[in-house]
Parts: C-alpha cells; sequence; structure tokens
C-alpha cells in the first residue's frame, strides 16, 4: 500500500470513527489555548491576565466554556509559571468542568498537541480556543459544537465586508470574491479521531500551521464554517481592552429589560 493509499485510509477511519458512534456520545473536551508568550503587549505581561472589568481575560473565556451545555470538561495549555494560577483562578471563580492545566509548548500547534494528550479517553470531540477570545459566548460554543457534531468538524469564522485585493511586490494582482472569503476565529470542533490523524500526519510530513483548521484542510478533510459574531474578538493589546469591555456594556443594554 502506498502513502497516498494509507493517508486515504486513516482518513475513512477516522470518518467512520466520528459517524459511527451513537448520537449521544458527544462528550466534548475544550482545549483552552493560554501558553503564549504575549509578545504585543510589552512588559512580560501575559494578555490572559489582563483584567476586563475587574476579572482576568480568561476567567471571561472559561466562564463560557463552563456555561456551555455541551462542554464536558477542559484542558488549559498554559505558559509554565502560571501552570497553578489557573488552578487558583479555576478555585476562585467556580470552574467546575477543569480537568487539567498543562504547560504549553514553544508554539500554539506544540501547546495544542500537549493538551490534546490530556483530555479524557472517553472524549469524543475537542473544541479548541484561544483563551485570548474573551468575548465568546454560551450559545456560540453549544451552536458551533453542534455543527461539528453533525459533520465531524466546525469552525467559528465571519464573513468579510470589505474589498480584498490579492497582491505580487506590493502591486494588486486581482479583486478576490469576497462572497467567499471568510475569517477564522475560534473555537474550532474536531472528531477527536479526526484531529488524531490530522496530528499525525502532519507530524509525519513535518508540517506547521496557525490555526487547527489547516491541520485538518491538511488530511482533506471538509469544515463546516459557522458564522459567529464580529464581537469574538481576540485580546492582543492593551488597546483591545477598552474595545471589549465596551462589548461587555452593550450586552448588558441589549439583556436589560
Amino acid at each position: 500500500m502506498n502513502e497516498t493509499e494509507t493517508l486515504a485510509q486513516k482518513i475513512a477511519e477516522a470518518v467512520r470513527s466520528v459517524f459511527g458512534r451513537p448520537k449521544k456520545s458527544h462528550y466534548t473536551t475544550a482545549i483552552i489555548v493560554a501558553g503564549g508568550s504575549s509578545s504585543r503587549m510589552g512588559d512580560g505581561i501575559s494578555k490572559q491576565m489582563l483584567k476586563l472589568r475587574g476579572i482576568p481575560v480568561i476567567v471571561h473565556t472559561l466562564l463560557a466554556f463552563e456555561r456551555a451545555n455541551s462542554v464536558d470538561e477542559i484542558v488549559i495549555a498554559a505558559k509554565k509559571e502560571e501552570l497553578a494560577l489557573y488552578q487558583t483562578l479555576a478555585k476562585d471563580y467556580g470552574i467546575t468542568k477543569l480537568k487539567k492545566v498543562v504547560m504549553g509548548g514553544e508554539t500554539r500547534q506544540a501547546s495544542v498537541k500537549n493538551a490534546f494528550s490530556a483530555i479524557s479517553d472517553k472524549t469524543a470531540f475537542v473544541s479548541i480556543h484561544d483563551g485570548a477570545r474573551c468575548l465568546i459566548t454560551p450559545e456560540e460554543i453549544d451552536r458551533i459544537n453542534a455543527a461539528a457534531y453533525a459533520s465531524g468538524a466546525a469552525a467559528a469564522a465571519v464573513r468579510v465586508e470589505e474589498t480584498v485585493k490579492s497582491e505580487k511586490s506590493g502591486l494588486i494582482e486581482k479583486t478576490l470574491d469576497r462572497d467567499h472569503i471568510w475569517l477564522a476565529r475560534t473555537p474550532q470542533v474536531f472528531g477527536v479521531n479526526i484531529y488524531q490523524t490530522a496530528l499525525a500526519i502532519a507530524a509525519r510530513d513535518g508540517v506547521t500551521v496557525t490555526d487547527d483548521c489547516a491541520l485538518v484542510e491538511n488530511i482533506d478533510y471538509r469544515i463546516r464554517l459557522v458564522e459567529c459574531s464580529k464581537r469574538n474578538i481576540k485580546i492582543t493589546t492593551q488597546e483591545d481592552i477598552p474595545l471589549a469591555a465596551a462589548i461587555l456594556a452593550m450586552r448588558d443594554e441589549e439583556v436589560t429589560p
């Protein structure tokens, strides 16, 4: 059997392993990626620990997954010096679904791999999320997870509204059809065996990626896009905190009778 046939067989087995499960077997582990260096923050400040309305950014993220009905457990990939801190935060803010905190790797891809190795054996799906995307809602999490349960893989995304150009050497080559362009967000959700296959193939071939969809795309598995709110921003600089606070204030107004 050649390499192409072997890969095709692994993908087929991964698909069968997801769709062959009983419908009730949707045990979902959220992997929260919080092991980045936060280099854009300056002064060595961890963006996950910045205060948003008096609460660390990461706590807002964890509470959303804690309150999502479809999430059964949480695994965090964190910086070595913050491992114990996450356990304390979980206790202080009632994060009962936290199963384990593991040390992140040198890259996001390595951090997710470390966390993936710590999920429960009964996990059927992993919902992988950037710890700094603290404005995700439990309802969005449940909706994206449900799409993955139906198709094997799903990811949060937002439509591009502005005109997009491709360029070469600083000169416009063409205008892209924005009707078919989306911006990837998280969570990105996959059947465990699909993701495990993607990890194995990437390791074998030395493939590096910037998000988990790209890892699964590499094995030619189609991922369902789920439109999410544009409010699902990522905290990358200090200047993002006032914007996030304003979004939370708008949410408060929307639920006030």
